[in-house]
């Protein structure tokens, strides 16, 4: 366990310190809070590859939602036969299913990597894994503009943050184009409604306990995903012209 530990540090958490610490000290003003802006930013341009495939799955599957409660309907009784007739869409369609799964597993060590940054980077002993070629700021003013301290919660944030995953959660939601004609589809278009507003009150739920730098991260990074599916979404309305 210490080996998987000491590497997660090496590989995942002492670069994200260093570099937060570095913004830190070459952001104009010293602002921690541009830093993680900034940081964050730069994550998701770094990302942005793995991130452009999930969502263009998760736009593909959305498209694909009036065929795929088609062939529910009609095997609804058979579900051997309903499970070869979604395969063979997904191929004819040439969609993977888990397309949208894979690039999400792939940030998770990131993302617990970021928390862990922001969580106890405040910390003056954390100034201990800083490399040898970035100097030490001697401490850290976890302040935001001069008006919020991000190494306490935030509310507003957490407010902020839940009403970005509230958007992020509608554009990315399967636009259903009729009722569903049975108790199945019904039940599954009250799952898909009840999903926009639980993750949104679950963000702030999260939030509310956590530093403020966590709240940023947060909104910035729905934002980000917003600006990402918007330009699937166009990309998709020309193809269609």
């Amino acid at each position: 366990m210490s080996l998987i530990i000491n590497a997660f540090n090496v590989v995942l958490y002492q670069p994200l310190f260093n570099a937060l610490v570095f913004l830190y000290q070459h952001i104009p003003g010293n602002d921690f809070g541009v830093a993680v802006i900034v940081l964050t930013i730069l994550i998701r341009f770094l990302l942005y590859p793995v991130m452009f495939k999930s969502l263009k799955s998760q736009k593909q599957m959305q498209d694909l939602q009036p065929k795929i409660q088609e062939i529910k309907r009609k095997l609804k009784d058979n579900k051997q036969e309903q499970s070869k007739a979604m395969m063979g869409l997904y191929q004819k369609e040439k969609i993977n299913p888990f397309g949208g799964c894979l690039p999400l597993i792939i940030q998770m060590p990131i993302l617990i990597a970021l928390y862990r940054v922001f969580w106890k980077g405040f910390q003056p002993e954390q100034l201990n894994f800083l490399y040898s070629f970035i100097p030490s700021p001697g401490g850290i003013d976890p302040s935001f503009l001069g008006i919020i301290d991000l190494s306490q919660p935030s509310f507003l944030l957490a407010i902020i943050a839940g009403v970005a995953q509230f958007f992020q959660g509608k554009l990315l939601s399967p636009k259903v184009q009729q009722k569903g004609k049975n108790q199945t589809d019904q039940f599954s278009q009250m799952m898909q409604k009840q999903m926009i507003y639980f993750f949104p009150f679950f963000t702030v739920l999260i939030l509310w306990k956590m530093p403020a730098a966590i709240g940023i991260y947060w909104i910035i990074t729905a934002l980000f995903s917003i600006f990402q599916q918007r330009i699937i979404n166009k990309k998709h309305e020309s193809a269609e012209l």
